[in-house]
């Protein structure tokens, strides 16, 4: 069972025990990833078992690093994630080549529903992040957002609509606050 955009996960459903057989998959590799003593090559080769796909050529990840599926994840080349990052990627993770993502960046793909009824469902909704970005440290993107090319999301920011190419965003809830000259 695949979760797509859009998708409306109810609480104990057969999707949403999907999702947490998939979570403990992730963190039974994570915690691998995460015990220290492994090259980046032994990295590289987990994130690979994680998201199913080879990372693609100079990639470099410093742990610890969390996720809650891994399997929705696309990484490009020469991506660069600092220690202490949280993806939580039911809804989808896009990262275009070049990117740089700062320490302890949250990347959160899942929303629940606001009726404190339905509060144990969810939405998920993809993240793509362009190519050559640099998100900042503490930043935290939420679900749905797109980060378009060469643009710097500041540290700390809190990213709740999308981030045009060559822009810098920053602030709670971040706003740009300038165009990147070239």
């Amino acid at each position: 069972m695949e979760i797509r955009f859009g998708s409306y996960i109810v609480a104990d459903s057969e999707a949403h025990r999907v999702m947490h057989r998939a979570a403990e998959r992730a963190r039974r590799i994570t915690a691998r990833i995460n015990r220290g003593n492994l090259r980046q090559k032994g990295i590289a080769k987990l994130f690979g078992r994680l998201t199913g796909k080879k990372p693609g050529e100079g990639f470099v990840l410093f742990p610890p690093f969390y996720t809650d599926c891994g399997r929705n994840i696309a990484i490009g080349r020469k991506v660069f994630i600092n220690a202490g990052c949280c993806f939580q990627d039911q809804g989808g993770i896009e990262i275009g080549d070049g990117c740089m993502i700062g320490h302890q960046v949250v990347i959160a793909t899942l929303n629940h529903d606001l009726r404190p009824d339905r509060r144990g469902n969810m939405m998920a909704s993809a993240v793509k992040i362009g190519k050559n970005v640099w998100i900042g440290s503490h930043a935290t993107l939420l679900p749905g957002v797109t980060i378009g090319d060469n643009a710097v999301i500041a540290a700390g920011a809190v990213v709740t609509k999308n981030v045009p190419a060559g822009s810098v965003a920053a602030g709670v809830p971040a706003k740009v606050i300038k165009k990147i000259g070239g």
